[in-house]
């Protein structure tokens, strides 16, 4: 059976390191905060009552469907579609198709603003394999309207972050949760990678500065990293109870 992602593409480099993965979802939260659909992640309570457990469990579920082949990630993309269909059933209302597209398109640019940030720029042809994965996810989610190409993609990003953001009430209660669950010093942490991760327009919208010195300190993991000292440093930063679950984010496959 062929596999749903090429065995060479951009995307399983990406979708098997932790630290990517990590930093993928440290830009998702800022922009799930800020979404005017940011309704529906509170009436399931899923993410607002578990950030940390909603990570993982979504990090999972990308990585059951970038390390099977096309007939497993099939399935894993109907049961998503499921769960979405559930919970329309059971609020009564449609989720919209632009929140459907938002979601898609964070995945997308924070793969690509993570991977530049940890290692490097991905390259022109990288970056066409990257949407051309995702959009194939979107359709497997049969979610309309996505864009032909990676170029008219990056034009239609655009529009939705200028139209379907906003700091609300919501926005502030999210972030609020994030605090409690991670740590006052964690979550400062979380704001500076964000201060450099996002969009301008995010930023802007959340009111960080960007952080001048973390990249110099991300420059100083990465050599550190690279001598062995990895696991070290996931240990100083991770909350113990998450770091088997962080591990598990590394994925030979």
């Amino acid at each position: 059976m062929r596999p749903f992602v090429a065995p060479h593409s951009i995307v399983r480099a990406i979708w098997s390191d932790a630290d990517t993965i990590l930093f993928v979802f440290a830009g998702s939260a800022a922009e799930f905060a800020l979404n005017r659909a940011v309704d529906w992640l509170f009436y399931t309570g899923q993410l607002p009552a578990d950030p940390l457990g909603r990570l993982f469990s979504t990090a999972r579920f990308a990585q059951d469907i970038v390390f099977v082949d096309e007939e497993v990630a099939r399935r894993s993309l109907d049961g998503i579609q499921a769960a979405h269909e559930a919970v329309e059933r059971s609020r009564g209302q449609t989720i919209p198709d632009w929140a459907h597209r938002d979601v898609l398109y964070m995945l997308i640019d924070y793969s690509e603003r993570a991977y530049r940030l940890l290692h490097r720029p991905l390259t022109g042809p990288e970056k066409v394999d990257l949407y051309h994965v995702f959009r194939r996810v979107g359709e497997g989610l049969a979610i309309p309207e996505l864009p032909a190409t990676y170029d008219n993609w990056r034009a239609d990003r655009r529009r939705h972050l200028e139209r379907d953001l906003a700091y609300s009430a919501l926005t502030a209660e999210l972030y609020g949760r994030y605090r409690r669950h991670i740590g006052w010093w964690r979550y400062e942490t979380l704001l500076r990678v964000q201060s450099i991760l996002v969009p301008d327009h995010v930023r802007r919208l959340l009111g960080l500065e960007p952080c001048r010195w973390l990249r110099p300190s991300l420059a100083a993991y990465r050599a550190m990293a690279r001598i062995g000292l990895r696991p070290l440093v996931h240990r100083l930063v991770m909350p113990p109870a998450i770091l088997t679950h962080v591990r598990a984010l590394d994925f030979a496959g």
